[in-house]
């Protein structure tokens, strides 16, 4: 337990050097002998103090080349979020639906604060433009039957890209990834295309006219559409074998039950 706490604190004297030096991502760390005169620990302590902190994101190591500072990336945060939310599937909880809720929660509380930005004028042209063309592609992989992931994603994150908040945007794309890593293993949503591209088409139409509280009505219509889904498909879904594909949070075909 002590060598624990000791670990813990060689991390975080690390990334306090790291604030200090004002280390921007992708920047060189001191060498391990540096770090370890500077912090008077052994090389042992700061290799693995180093390999926490690269499991954090915090650190690259490069193997041959060094350590670098890392992206800092919301990745722990989405690995976290898609395990939890399938361990707690499989217990027998509503983690997948508490994910979405959770989603629901900051989307249309946003709604609000882009109101304010734009001082109740709601997107600017440019985004408004962005969010058309997403909308329009929409409808066209809606009559070809299935609208992509991928546009999904991009319509709601131009959607809020306006307030200029990165830290928001990592946020928001880590739920997202969690959530659809995850949703394809626990749940068939079978959603109707044509559905998905008029629920935001209505968003676009709200935003388009400055009218904020209608917007915000128009998020809450889609996630709920998708809750209802979510719902009618999980019902015995925490009794079967768990099955995940390759880039679901276990990356294994399946998990077989070991004999006693």
């Amino acid at each position: 337990m002590r060598s624990r706490g000791r670990l813990g604190e060689i991390q975080e004297r690390i990334k306090r050097l790291i604030i200090e030096e004002r280390l921007p991502p992708g920047a060189p760390m001191p060498t391990e002998t540096e770090l370890m005169e500077r912090l008077e620990v052994s090389r042992n302590s700061v290799r693995e103090a180093l390999k926490a902190l690269q499991a954090m994101g915090i650190v690259e190591i490069r193997h041959g080349f060094g350590t670098y500072v890392g992206a800092m990336s919301m990745a722990p945060m989405t690995e976290g979020l898609s395990f939890r939310t399938v361990a707690g599937h499989y217990r027998g909880e509503d983690s997948l639906l508490q994910l979405l809720e959770l989603r629901e929660a900051v989307e249309t509380g946003l709604m609000a604060r882009l109101a304010a930005e734009r001082g109740g004028r709601g997107a600017g042209a440019e985004q408004l433009a962005q969010l058309e063309r997403l909308v329009d592609r929409m409808r066209q992989e809606a009559e070809d039957g299935q609208v992509r992931a991928e546009t999904d994603r991009a319509f709601h994150s131009a959607l809020y890209a306006g307030l200029g908040n990165s830290l928001l945007s990592e946020v928001l794309d880590a739920f997202w990834d969690a959530f659809h890593r995850v949703r394809t293993d626990l749940a068939e949503l079978r959603p109707d295309p044509r559905m998905t591209w008029q629920q935001h088409a209505a968003i676009l139409d709200a935003v388009r006219d400055g009218d904020m509280p209608r917007a915000e009505e128009a998020v809450r219509a889609h996630f709920g559409n998708i809750r209802e889904r979510l719902r009618s498909s999980t019902s015995d879904a925490a009794t079967r074998q768990p099955q995940f594909d390759d880039s679901s949070i276990t990356s294994a075909a399946s998990i077989t039950p070991q004999r006693r």
